[in-house]
């Protein structure tokens, strides 16, 4: 939810909606580094599978949906269209896929039955039958928003906090790989119920950049872990939900279900239609017997796409017109003794650059992912100095210089965009725990 950046020229992009920003500049001063895995050796090593993940009652495309080879750490996620892109080893014979979505019911599927291209899974809506449990639906789903928000300080973490986290950011053209950058971070995280802003500090950071499947035209991610830390509604409502916006939504109740066993009541919102800027709209899920917000998926509303550029774009070169196509985000959190916290969040972004006298459009897509791997309490409270600590303009493809150490790689230093940000964990919790043999409580 911060920042993008393009580079071309020595032309400016810069715009600013909930601090997404893009610049052009020059690609000759950046350096490129190849750890990208197309190639034809990878093909002999894996099968691919290729398709979408639908609603079964709408054909809506499902984002974020999850695909998991079961009893592995081998997953992917839908994109913003529904698509995924899933990679097997050849050495694997047999297994189910998961499939699975929040609020809806799972599939398992054989992934022999799944054919290289073009599968279309779709999925049934889970809904709980209120006649079955002692839990009776609000009148207002504005209301019941409102409270969730409210009870926050009584709901969620209210000790600092010092989080463990891994974090990946992916840069697309089209659906060839052209950077990624992955990093640890440590996220010194206020009280839900405070208003102070959450510290980030770099630990370990790697990056992988092809600039010259870009052609002429270098892009870059600028705000680092705060484009995923931000997603956090429950610690920063104002990017969405605040005093003024919360009325130019409307609320209502889509269905109950269970995840986790627990009852949850799936809001809709989206913004009512005489508001004419763009906003955002999608499903917030709550727990229906505590009022908490476990997961949020959304997206912004940009229909006209005209406004929704210049909300992004400010300055450009002349021959180019810059819009966004798809921008989604999800938040999830998780449950300790009773209170609840931040655990995972991503964002996929989609722009598209029509050129003037050219007959091809150019599609860029960027995505930032983020989970918790571990966190303690912070005693003390003590935060880096603002020396030591990231900026919310930071660019991680550059930062990542410094941060650089193989050894902490180790072996997996080889970075696979199409592999889980859960399987990247797996690799180096390993390394994780002898950096920080006192840390605090893993996350499963």
């Amino acid at each position: 939810m911060k920042n993008i950046l393009l580079s071309k020229s020595n032309n400016i992009l810069l715009s600013t909606i909930a601090g997404i920003i893009l610049f052009m500049g020059t690609p000759a001063t950046l350096h490129a580094s190849m750890f990208f895995q197309d190639n034809p050796q990878e093909v002999t090593l894996f099968n691919q599978f290729k398709g979408e993940v639908v609603d079964a009652q709408n054909n809506k495309p499902l984002v974020f949906a999850t695909l998991t080879l079961e009893g592995s750490n081998i997953s992917t996620i839908t994109n913003t269209e529904g698509e995924f892109l899933l990679k097997i080893p050849k050495s694997i014979k047999e297994g189910n896929i998961i499939v699975a979505f929040l609020g809806y019911k799972t599939s398992v599927i054989p992934f022999n039955q799944l054919k290289e291209n073009n599968n279309k899974i779709a999925l049934a809506i889970s809904i709980t039958k209120l006649d079955e449990v002692n839990v009776v639906i609000p009148k207002s789903a504005r209301n019941l928003v409102k409270e969730t928000l409210r009870k926050k300080g009584e709901n969620y973490f209210e000790d600092p906090t010092l989080m463990t986290a891994f974090y990946r950011e992916t840069i697309k053209k089209r659906k060839k790989n052209v950077s990624l950058s992955e990093a640890v971070v440590n996220i010194y995280k206020s009280s839900y119920s405070s208003g102070q802003k959450d510290a980030v500090q770099l630990y370990k950071a790697r990056k992988s950049t092809d600039y010259s499947k870009l052609d002429t035209l270098a892009l870059k991610l600028q705000g680092g872990p705060f484009n995923a830390l931000y997603v956090d509604i429950m610690k920063y409502p104002e990017y969405i939900f605040n005093e003024v916006t919360m009325d130019d939504y409307d609320f209502s109740f889509e269905r109950t279900t269970r995840i986790n066993d627990k009852l949850i009541f799936v809001i809709n919102f989206k913004q009512r239609p005489e508001i004419i800027d763009p906003l955002y709209m999608g499903k917030l899920f709550i727990d229906a017997e505590n009022k908490i917000l476990t997961s949020a998926i959304y997206s912004l509303n940009i229909t006209d796409k005209e406004k929704a550029s210049k909300m992004f774009v400010r300055k450009k070169p002349r021959n180019a017109r810059v819009y966004p196509v798809e921008i989604a985000y999800r938040v999830d959190y998780r449950e300790k003794n009773g209170r609840w916290y931040y655990g995972y969040s991503n964002v996929l972004l989609e722009f598209k650059i029509n050129w003037d006298k050219k007959l091809f459009n150019s599609v860029y897509s960027m995505s930032a992912e983020m989970a918790v791997t571990d966190w303690e309490k912070n005693i003390t409270g003590e935060v880096p100095k603002n020396k030591d600590r990231l900026k919310s303009s930071i660019i991680l493809s550059d930062a990542a210089i410094g941060f650089t150490d193989p050894d902490f790689w180790g072996e997996y230093n080889i970075i696979e965009p199409e592999k889980s940000i859960e399987s990247a964990i797996k690799k180096i919790q390993r390394q994780l725990k002898k950096s920080n043999p006192n840390g605090g409580e893993s996350i499963p």
